[in-house]
């Protein structure tokens, strides 16, 4: 019989690096929420990859960014203690911006952080957007800063260069039992999963600060007799005025951020859903300790 393998793998860069998109490609299902806006993926979402007999296990992490509210320290807390768990860290870089501020910030604390029994690999991303000596040229640049264990050009919107990088994962995860059933694609509850979903729908439709000051909460979530779902989730807001944003002229907003959001959970449960969007205000919700916990964070650690 074939030994099995199994392993956690943690990503992890700037905000909209392409994490996301990168995670949701190597699981072939959407997991993660991904849009052009940063600081999008709030809970260590983990994404399960079958490759083989190995097991690839993805920690989704929040973008590594200089937190300045309670929220973005308990974000990049998150990140770094996904990190922390992983057996393999994949640093994912964009290949058009090299070797930002941000980056040099990451490989200091991955130098102070990374144990000698981690492994560390490189990813350039988004390597269509730049010539092909300018891309070896960042590559030699990284590996002189920091010893990567291996470097992978890819695209991860595009799958160029994926399937290298996940055939090596599956290589080089440990040997050991699997960690979930070969069917679950992800760890996060489908209500969490549900809440993302609509929450993405927000950003989308959104612009500036909005969608960083709400959350979405799945409040109800009944499987029907006819085969079909009711999801009721609540988008709370800060302040009066944002609901207004949100509802729209007419309501029209919350009923095309509903209609998107029920279209895309229909086709990630294969089957009718009925979803439910109220609005409500609660201004301190981003120091409500209750609401960090439903995303999957620790309150304590946005503590200055």
């Amino acid at each position: 019989m074939a030994e099995t393998r199994a392993g956690f793998v943690a990503l992890i860069g700037e905000p909209n690096a392409g994490k996301s998109t990168l995670l949701n490609r190597m699981v072939g299902a959407k997991v993660s929420i991904v849009t052009h806006k940063v600081q999008t993926t709030r809970a260590r979402i983990r994404g399960v990859c079958m490759r083989g007999d190995s097991q690839i296990v993805f920690v989704d992490t929040p973008g590594l960014f200089r937190p300045r509210r309670r929220l973005d320290r308990a974000m990049v807390a998150a990140a770094w203690g996904g990190a922390a768990d992983a057996e393999i860290v994949v640093l994912l870089i964009e290949a058009h911006r090299g070797m930002t501020d941000g980056v040099t910030a990451i490989l200091d604390t991955l130098r102070e952080r990374i144990t000698p029994d981690q492994i560390v690999a490189l990813a350039i991303n988004k390597i269509d957007r730049v010539k092909a000596e300018d891309l070896l040229a960042l590559s030699q640049r990284m590996n002189e800063a920091y010893p990567f264990a291996k470097t992978f050009m890819i695209s991860a919107e595009r799958g160029h260069g994926v399937e290298a990088l996940r055939d090596w994962l599956a290589e080089t995860v440990p040997a050991g039992p699997w960690l979930y059933p070969e069917d679950q694609i992800a760890d996060l509850p489908m209500r969490m999963i549900a809440a993302e979903m609509t929450r993405e729908k927000l950003t989308l439709r959104l612009h500036q600060e909005l969608p960083y000051q709400l959350t979405v909460e799945t409040e109800k979530w009944e499987d029907r007799k006819d085969g079909s779902t009711r999801i009721d989730q609540v988008i709370y807001v800060i302040r009066d005025g944002h609901k207004g944003i949100l509802l729209g002229h007419k309501g029209e907003t919350i009923k095309s951020v509903s209609k998107a959001a029920r279209e895309e959970l229909e086709e990630f449960l294969g089957r009718r859903v009925h979803l439910f969007l109220q609005v409500k205000v609660r201004p301190n919700w981003l120091e409500d300790s209750e609401r960090y916990s439903e995303m999957g964070l620790d309150f304590k650690d946005g503590n200055e």
